[in-house]
């Protein structure tokens, strides 16, 4: 164990080095903040993981969700008894069907202005403490509670205002979110104490990672915090409290002077439980078509050799960073293939396929295979963000975005293997 939590200790080390390795500008990177956002992501994956007063707290939040998710069966037995009343509920009804609670629920909870308080105020205190940009703090947060995409669209007025640089910095930070309203299904499949866990670390390395692959001179004329709307499809109403320009303030008013009326809140809950449902039809079809796909590219593999699978070959490319993470050779092969298989597909995939025999894990492996997996790095994401930057932004910024997919890419993968790496130290 001493020689495994040595090599963790070198991995994170390593991931950051790699980090350094492709920066834009490394005399630029602010290493002081880099540093304090490090210690404060260590203690705080201590104080989840290793103090009984934080594994208390988060085993209580993990329970809450799985009461959502019990009191949401109710609703579903109700149309759908024979779904499930059963020995065993599949995937779709156990894990996806939820969300048709969970979503409108957090959306409720931004229409009465709940969640915007809670971004904005947690927004400006991490940005007081790492000293990075507000909007770059604020949006960490706000893609923890909202998602990528949607979090992109209720800040679309400020992405617009901001440099190409700074809107590049947004789209890496997209690459490693989690909606909380899909936490829900996570904890179906996976333990909810590293599912909620990893929460809060990738919001810190995905500034972390950010600062160091392309790090921005924020001017403090230009360092403003957007607050986002009560209604996240149909407002972009924003916020001058920490404006340093009287230009932009004046836009920003204008804007909201603008803004229609608010949308009444049965029309606005009708809209959200839509959503919800469009959301379940998009991450089934994924599912689907993604482990067929794997499927038929395992067999076309084996018609030139039978010991030839994406399994194999995702064990041997990630193999050197799931070992760096503090596993024997053999456990690091597997959680290699794990990895590359969430990489290229997604991490429903992933969780279906370990959910009935994570138990039997060891608890490092365990806890370190739930952190790489609660996030939504993988190439599809990709194509999502640069399809939001596309749809807000002027054609120079989203090329900028769409020339920059690897280090898109490269900050995904980073942000999870840092959150799993830094995780596992206290898991064993």
């Amino acid at each position: 164990m001493v020689f495994n939590l040595v090599v963790n200790i070198i991995g994170i080390v390593v991931f950051i080095a790699i980090a350094y390795l492709f920066s834009k500008q490394k005399h630029a990177i602010r290493w002081r903040s880099v540093g304090i956002m490090l210690v404060l992501e260590i203690i705080l994956a201590w104080f989840l993981t290793g103090s009984q007063v934080g594994v208390n707290a988060v085993k209580a939040a993990a329970d809450g969700f799985t009461w959502l998710v019990n009191v949401s069966y109710d609703g579903i037995s109700f149309a759908l008894a024979s779904w499930v009343n059963v020995k065993q509920m599949d995937f779709v009804t156990s894990s996806l069907l939820p969300i048709l609670l969970i979503v409108p629920l957090f959306d409720i909870l931004t229409y009465i202005g709940v969640l915007p308080w809670i971004i904005k105020w947690v927004g400006r205190g991490l940005a007081y403490i790492t000293g990075q940009p507000k909007f770059e703090s604020f949006f960490a947060v706000e893609m923890m509670f909202l998602g990528n995409t949607e979090a992109l669209a209720v800040s679309q007025l400020q992405l617009k205002q901001m440099s190409a640089q700074r809107n590049l910095t947004i789209a890496m930070m997209s690459m490693s979110c989690v909606t909380a309203s899909i936490l829900g299904a996570y904890i179906k499949m996976m333990p909810g104490q590293f599912i909620l866990t990893a929460v809060p670390m990738n919001v810190l390395n995905a500034a972390i990672i950010a600062a160091i692959l392309n790090p921005v001179d924020v001017k403090p004329e230009d360092d403003t915090i957007a607050k986002i709307s009560s209604s996240a499809a149909t407002d972009e109403n924003t916020d001058t409290a920490e404006s340093g320009s009287e230009d932009l303030a004046n836009q920003q008013v204008q804007a909201a002077e603008a803004k229609p009326a608010r949308e009444p809140f049965f029309s606005f809950l009708g809209d959200s439980i839509l959503g919800a449902g469009r959301l379940i039809l998009i991450i089934a079809a994924n599912v689907i078509a993604f482990v067929a796909l794997a499927k038929l590219i395992d067999k076309l593999l084996g018609l030139i050799n039978t010991n030839l699978s994406l399994e194999n070959l995702f064990g041997i490319v990630m193999f050197p960073f799931a070992w760096l993470l503090g596993f024997d050779p053999h456990e690091a092969f597997q959680m290699a293939s794990y990895m590359g298989t969430k990489l290229v597909t997604n991490e429903f995939v992933v969780m279906g396929e370990v959910s009935s025999k994570v138990n039997d894990f060891t608890p490092h492996f365990r806890a370190v295979l739930t952190v790489f997996l609660t996030s939504f790095a993988n190439f599809s994401t990709i194509g999502m963000i640069i399809g939001a930057f596309k749809g807000i932004v002027n054609r120079e910024k989203n090329d900028l975005i769409s020339r920059n997919v690897g280090y898109m890419l490269i900050s995904g993968i980073l942000v999870s293997l840092l959150s799993a790496g830094v995780v596992g130290l206290f898991v064993w």
